[in-house]
This record gives C-alpha cells, structure tokens and sequence, in this order.
C-alpha cells in the first residue's frame, strides 16, 4: 500500500510539475509584452490565468501519458532505472517546450498570433529566422532559454530527488490500479467530461484580443495545429487553376449583375438574422414539405418574401456558419471553422457592416466553443455576444444549452423599445438539434428519431412566431429586414434518392419586416448560404470585393446554381440539372437534366478552386 502511495504522489506531482511549467510561461508571455498586459487591467490579467488553466491542465495530461505508463513498469522493473528514463524524458521535452516558448514570444509582434503550425514552413530556412532578430535578441533569446530550462530542470530533480527512494518494487495488484489511473488521463486532456472537447474557444473570454491570446497555451496551439494540419496537395485539382477559374467565372460573369433596387424600402435597413438550428425544406409546407410541422413559418411566408430553391453549403453549424457571414465553400472534409489560424483571414460579413455603421451582436444559447464558435465569432469582429452562461442552467435542456423559447424571450428583451439603428443582430437557435429535448408536448411524438425531429421542429416553429409577433409591434419594425434561415441541411426525416441528394440541403430563406419591398413575393433563383452575404451587401452598397465565392441572389440568369459539400464529394444544381459527385469513387452519384455536363465541371472547378483556397490560408 505504501508503494502505491508513492507512486500516486509521484504521478500528482508530476502533473502539478507541468501546470506550474504553463503559468510561467504565460506569466513570462505577460511581462515580455508588459505595456499590452498593462492596458488590460489585474482583472482580465487575472481571468488570462484563469480561462487558460484548462488548456495548461490538458497538456500537462498528454505530457504525462509516458512518464505514467513507465511507472507503472516500475512496479516489477528497477525504479531507479524506470525513474531515470522518465527524467531524461523529461529534460528533453522541457527543454524543446521552453525554446518554443521563447519563439512565440518573439513571434507574436509580428505574427499577431500565437504559435502554431505556420512555424513549419520557416524551419527549412531557419537563416531566414534567425536574419528576423538582431543579435541582441539572439543573445537574450540562447540566454533564457539556457535560464529558464535550467531553473525547471532543478525544480524537477528536487521532485526526483525526494521521490526516488521511496519508489521500490511493487505487488502486481497495482498494475490495474495505475493502468485505470494512466486512461483516467483522458479526462483532462479532453477538458472533462462535456460534450466537446477543450478547445481555443474555451480560453477566449475578452473583447480584448491580446487577453484571449495571452490565455492561449500556446505549445497546446502549437501541437493542436500540427496534428490538425491538412496535406498541402489539393486532392480535388481536376484542372489547371487558370483552367478552372475561366469555368467558374464563365458561369459568374452572367450572374454577377442584377436590379437590387426594388428589392428594400430603405437604404440601411436593420437586419436580424435568425439561423434556425438543422431546418430542411422537406417540413415546410410552403416549400411543399410535410405542412404541419412549421405552420407559423408556412404563415409568415405568404407575408414576406421566400426562397424557393435555397440550399445550404455544408450538413453542420461549423459549416454554415462560415458559408454565411463568410461566404466561404465548407471544405469536403475539414471544417475551417476549428482552424483559427485559418479564420482570423476569412471575410467577414459583421466587419464589413460595421463599416457600413452597423454594431453586431451575437446571440446563441449555449455552449460557444462548439466548433471553436467563440474564436470564429470574435474574429468575424463581434464583441456583444450572449451565450449560454447568460442563461440559468434549469432553463437548459440536458445537453446543448437554453430551451429556445427562454432564448428568443432573453433576444426580444434586448430588442424591446428604442434601439440604436442600425443594428445587425444574429441569433442562432439549439433546441431542434438531436436529441430533441423540448418543453412541452411532443406533437409528433416521440416513437421515431423523424417524429422527434418533427416535434422539436414544430416547438421551435411556435417560437419563432411569437417572436416575429412581437417584433411587429416594435417601432424598429419598419425599417428592418428580418432574415430566416436554416444554418444547415439534414437528413430527417428521411428521404427518397441518395443520402447527400439536393432534398438533404434545400433549406428555407424567408425575408420578413417593414423593410422588405412587399410587392415581391417568391425568389425562385438557384442560391446557397455563400451568396448571402454578397447579396446583403450588394444592397447596402458595401463592398463584396472580399466574398469571391458569393454572388447576387436576385440575378434573373438561368446560369444561376447552388454548390454544396459533403464528405469528399459535392452537389451541384441549376434549373436545368443536378450533378453529384463522390471523389471516393470517383464516379457520379446523381446526373440529371441536361445541363448535368456542364454542371459536372462547374462543381468539380469550384470544389477544386475552394480547397486551394482553404489550402493557401495561413
């Protein structure tokens, strides 16, 4: 029992060893931009400590998965051989960790980021880096680091020294012991046991960007971009870049001009998008779905002006996301939005509006590091965000966060009298995402995963009504444009044809408010979540330069088409044919109508044209 103890004390302070390593580094990371730490106050420099602690704690796990499997050897090995391997161990990885310490200090007033895996590139010439620093840096730099390696070597052998004799040869019953404790490490390394694992998201806290990156750990970003890297190749180039460029723009040329005019009563509208979690146009009945599950929409509908062929760019909020406010193709297996070094160089719709004069908020009812949300929505230049910690946790379902109906209430509040205009304000919902969790009855039931898709939908439905109700009695009614939408396709409830068929992605789009022109009923242009935001600036006289892939929605061509992802593959679709396409196979999953060839290219262009483009984002 004894030796038990020791070995158990020996793994507790080899963990605590590493989150002590961490808060240094951050510390040092601090003092080292003192002047930007000054500007954030003792609170937030305090909270950096704080938010950052879950990264530090996670990858002090992953560092202590050797040592922990090594003493369990010791247990029938001699321990002081057992221990000494895990010192050397140690040396070394504390040794390269402190360098890359030191490198992304010295990085980061050029980078603007912390470290990640752009260094890569730049270790084939490290010349080239080292030209970067004047000798003095240099010195400094090869100092520190001897320094701080030196000081954490000594802090380790203090720990080595009064553990080492108390480790002797142990009894077999441990092993189990130590084996459930080496896999209970787990648990920290993936921040706990919430539904999604610790990410940058969770260390982002502040309107301050130097807060959220000072909290950052940043050899945990360093590592997490490494092993998220994609390849460099472009596995969908079926053409000569230039090749596929002439075809895409040989389609958007005819597109790219239309009569926007007539289509707002107002210059600068407000605008209120409402994303409506996993809504497909198979159970709205004014798209001709099911016509009973969304019987507000199907209303409101004939009231403003709907999207008759719509679809969504991806099958996930990670995906539509960045296809709406950044009119950005959601790569065929990645998902940029978990790669904030790829992000932070995205168009960004709230930016370009703020340009405009508009002030943006953000609205969602859970958990914003989903997908590394928070990181994506602060780079997009929000700062008024309201998530779920804004909620009481009763009013929570048991997994994704606030019932939609206390959400929409909490977003109607902040809406009620006299507004600061023009405002554009994004609320995303959760409810009708699986498992379905509702209040209320379930007016499908609950004997199948489609009537429980139903019913969620048909709550969520109610909701959204009672809130456009009351936004109809606001004085800021008139002059805003209240956009619904879908933020992805689905497969529920199931239907005829292929999984990744056009029926998975067709999503609605409706226009409400006093800012609509009400003469315009229906769009039945071919259109997908990238166009959207180029249409909405494209009204407001902004500037759509930055969104290369979107075009304007109103345009009248019969060129118009809709382009949409999935794994390795992708769907194409105009008024004269569909074209699906799986890379796997390398064969055509659906060839319809008789503009299927010229749709075959138009999609494998783009999807080839897109992924070089998530490919050069650094």
């Amino acid at each position: 029992m004894k030796n038990f103890k020791n070995r158990l004390l020996f793994n507790c302070y080899y963990v605590l060893f590493w989150i002590v390593y961490f808060i240094f580094a951050r510390l040092f990371f601090l003092v080292y931009y003192f002047e930007k730490t000054q500007e954030l106050g003792f609170a937030t420099t305090l909270k950096t400590f704080l938010y950052g602690m879950q990264l530090d704690i996670s990858f002090a796990g992953y560092l202590s998965f050797i040592p922990f499997i090594l003493i369990i050897l010791s247990i029938f090995i001699i321990p002081k051989v057992i221990l000494k391997v895990i010192k050397v161990y140690t040396f070394i990885v504390l040794i390269f960790i402190t360098l890359l310490v030191l490198i992304d200090a010295g990085l980061y007033q050029a980078w603007g980021i912390r470290l990640d895996a752009s260094l890569l590139p730049y270790l084939n010439t490290p010349e080239l880096m080292i030209s970067t620093v004047s000798t003095f840096q240099l010195v400094t730099g090869i100092l520190a680091w001897f320094f701080i390696s030196f000081v954490f070597i000594k802090l380790y052998q203090k720990i080595h020294n009064a553990i080492i004799p108390k480790i002797t040869f142990g009894g077999w019953q441990e092993i189990p012991l130590f084996l459930i404790l080496t896999a209970a490490l787990i648990i920290p390394v993936r921040g706990g046991f919430q539904t999604i694992p610790v990410n940058q998201s969770n260390v982002y806290f502040s309107d301050q960007m130097f807060a959220n990156h000072a909290a950052i750990n940043c050899i945990w970003n360093f590592s997490n971009t490494i092993t998220h890297k994609v390849d460099g190749s472009n596995p969908y180039a079926y053409f000569e870049d230039e090749t596929a460029l002439k075809i895409i723009n040989k389609t958007k040329n005819k597109l790219l001009t239309a009569d926007t005019d007539s289509i707002l009563t107002t210059t600068k509208p407000n605008v209120i998008l409402i994303l409506w979690e996993s809504l497909p146009a198979k159970v709205v009945g004014a798209l001709g779905g099911e016509p009973t599950v969304t019987p507000n929409l199907n209303k409101l509908a004939k009231e403003g002006l709907l999207f008759t062929n719509f679809y969504a760019n991806g099958d996930r909020t990670d995906k539509g996301l960045p296809a709406i406010l950044s009119g950005y193709y959601p790569p065929t297996v990645e998902r940029i939005m978990r790669m904030p070094n790829k992000t932070r160089s995205l168009p960004m719709l709230p930016k370009e509006m703020e340009k405009l004069g508009y002030h943006s908020s953000f609205y969602y009812g859970g958990d914003m590091n989903f997908g590394n949300m928070n990181t994506y929505i602060r780079n997009a230049g929000i700062t008024d965000i309201i998530d779920g910690s804004e909620f009481d946790k009763k009013d929570w379902n048991s997994k994704w966060g606030a019932y939609d109906d206390v959400f929409l209430e909490r977003f109607a509040k902040d809406l009620t009298g006299k507004q600061k205009e023009p405002f554009f304000k994004i609320a995303l919902t959760l409810t009708s995402h699986e498992p379905y969790e509702i209040k209320g009855e379930y007016k499908f039931g609950t004997d199948t995963h489609d009537n429980k898709f139903r019913s969620a939908h048909s709550y969520t439905d109610n909701v959204i009504g009672n809130f456009i109700a009351f936004a109809k009695q606001q004085d800021w009614y008139k002059n805003t444009l209240i956009v619904i939408m879908s933020d992805h396709g689905h497969t529920a409830p199931k239907h005829e044809g292929p999984y990744f068929s056009p029926k998975k992605f067709r999503i609605p789009m409706l226009w409400l408010g006093g800012a609509v022109n009400p003469n315009i009923k229906e769009i039945n242009n071919f259109s997908s979540q990238v166009d959207f935001s180029y249409t909405l600036l494209d009204l407001l006289k902004g500037d759509t330069k930055k969104f290369v892939f979107g075009k304007n929605i109103f345009n009248q061509s019969d060129a118009q088409f809709a382009h949409y992802t999935f794994n390795k593959g992708f769907g194409t679709i105009s008024k004269n044919g569909v074209f699906l396409y799986d890379y796997v196979s390398e064969k055509a999953i659906l060839n319809e109508g008789k503009n299927a060839a010229q749709l075959d290219s138009l999609g494998k262009a783009i999807t080839q044209n897109a992924y070089q483009d998530f490919l050069d984002r650094k």
